[in-house]
């Protein structure tokens, strides 16, 4: 399906944040052949996000490429009222940008911590803030789908600054749930597992990690882009308008049967 013969989300204008690859890049392409219209942001305006920004057009959808630092609220704000200006609207936020350090607790600095809260936790809550902002103005509802994580409820040696990050989003979306729905904004997380995305490419060039990995997945694979970005959807369109403060595992039963080797 393209954007031009209707969709779920026929009508709609989507911010995608942190959608150059991965996950983010296949919500981005998921909601234009749902019939979106696409706000793609990206760290930079480089070729890379311009090949993104084709990927999402081949489904048939416009897509317009909006390049800031998300981490930086005054550019969260930016980013949602230039989103606006040039597209008309904006009806669904996704929340997908995130990083990751890998340091044992005597290895965590400063920089990291601060780095990963800031990208993870700051940037989702006042993203949706001017979201929410611009949803009060407009009238008509409006969805926040914020990308977690299993780690917002499973601890993972050597990430505590992550798992700090998507542990505080899952109640900053749970408060925020509640005090927005009145605006008809519901407000989800989606938590995926193992995802096979370029973040995860030295984890799949090692065959004996997969497989131990794999070994603790019952579905008995890794996840892909798309798995993700059909949660999204579902969480985006009418069929979900009446759940919100929830988190949505895409998983394959991962989080209830993992254990650290």
């Amino acid at each position: 399906m393209d954007g031009s013969s209707g969709g779920r989300l026929q009508g709609k204008v989507v911010l995608v944040t942190g959608a150059v690859q991965g996950i983010g890049l296949g919500i981005a392409e998921r909601m234009g052949r749902e019939g979106a219209q696409v706000a793609l942001n990206v760290h930079r305006d480089d070729e890379r996000a311009q090949a993104a920004r084709r990927q999402v057009e081949a489904t048939g959808a416009r897509c317009e490429l909006f390049a800031a630092d998300v981490s930086q609220v005054p550019q969260t704000q930016q980013l949602v009222a230039d989103v606006v200006a040039r597209m008309g609207g904006l009806h669904v936020l996704v929340n997908n940008a995130g990083i990751e350090r890998n340091a044992g607790v005597f290895e965590i600095t400063e920089a990291d911590y601060d780095a990963v809260l800031a990208t993870n936790l700051k940037a989702p809550l006042f993203l949706s803030q001017a979201f929410a902002r611009h949803v009060q103005q407009a009238g008509g509802g409006g969805r926040i789908v914020n990308i977690s994580s299993v780690h917002e409820e499973l601890p993972f040696p050597h990430f505590a600054p992550y798992c700090a990050s998507k542990g505080g989003l899952k109640m900053v979306m749970r408060t925020l749930a509640l005090e927005l729905a009145p605006l008809g904004i519901t407000v989800n997380d989606v938590a995926p597992g193992a995802i096979r995305t370029p973040i995860n490419r030295d984890l799949l060039a090692d065959h004996a990690k997969v497989d131990a990995l794999l070994a603790q997945i019952p579905a008995g694979r890794m996840g892909e882009p798309e798995d993700v970005a059909g949660a999204v959807v579902f969480l985006a369109g009418d069929d979900a308008r009446y759940i919100t403060g929830t988190t949505l595992f895409v998983d394959g039963g991962l989080l209830w049967n993992y254990s650290e080797q």
